[in-house]
């Protein structure tokens, strides 16, 4: 494994990867040296983020997959087992901004939406892929998290909520496996160049945040054999280069 190749030879799942964090993240992944497995609602979208994977000289797998499809995951399980017999990387970057408004306003169903998507899909994930991980020398998972899981964040609800929701569940998962060769984490991206950020913050000028490919690399590190932690909630500006 070489310095400018350090995920060379590894396999990694990357969900919500056809635009935003989760595009840079593969593809900075992939330019280590990664093999991706990539999902997203949208085949075209995936399509598309695996041409630049080719293009840095690395291949995925395109699975088109909306993250509430629970009876998916065993399949998908199966088959990465079939395929490689274990995952060497997890990051769990689907997600959905939901309904801003006071708490008591939220409509029913886009709660449920929004904590299926952010949280318990997540569970679903972690359930289906936690042998597989286990499979590998260094398994490595991120869970994607916010800002907004602490603090007092009016208006920002069921979004919250999951947000906390993910980080409760990442550190006891990584207490169960203190043990194992797993290191699991979340990231903080701060406030980054995407769509979902401005959907929150609309009278926002994009252009004094840094682009998803600026916090790419936290991903890459986080993915490292040598990465330093586990259970720990990190910050994604700390890697963005001077």
């Amino acid at each position: 494994m070489t310095d400018n190749k350090p995920l060379n030879g590894k396999i990694i799942l990357l969900t919500g990867a056809s635009r935003g964090i989760g595009r840079a993240a593969a593809i900075a992944c992939a330019s280590a040296g990664a093999e991706l497995i990539i999902t997203g609602r949208t085949t075209g979208a995936l399509e598309e983020v695996d041409d630049e994977i080719k293009n840095v000289g690395s291949k995925s797998t395109i699975v088109e997959l909306d993250s509430t499809d629970l009876p998916a995951l065993p399949r998908l399980a199966k088959a990465i087992h079939d395929k490689w017999g274990r995952l060497d990387g997890f990051i769990a970057n689907a997600g959905q901004l939901g309904q801003m408004s006071p708490m008591p306003h939220i409509e029913p169903k886009a709660w449920d939406e929004t904590i299926n998507v952010n949280l318990t899909a997540v569970w679903h994930q972690i359930r289906n892929f936690d042998a597989l991980l286990r499979a590998s020398a260094a398994g490595r998972v991120i869970l994607m998290s916010s800002a907004a899981a602490v603090g007092h964040r009016p208006y920002w609800g069921a979004y919250a909520v999951s947000k906390a929701g993910v980080e409760a569940m990442g550190r006891a998962w990584a207490a169960e496996s203190e043990q194992t060769a797993m290191k699991i984490n979340m990231i903080d991206p701060g406030g980054t160049r995407t769509g979902m950020r401005a959907a929150a913050f609309p009278g926002e000028d994009p252009l004094t945040l840094p682009t998803p490919e600026d916090i790419a690399p936290a991903f890459v590190a986080l993915m490292r054999d040598d990465c330093p932690y586990h259970g720990e909630l990190v910050k994604a500006r700390n890697y963005i280069s001077s």
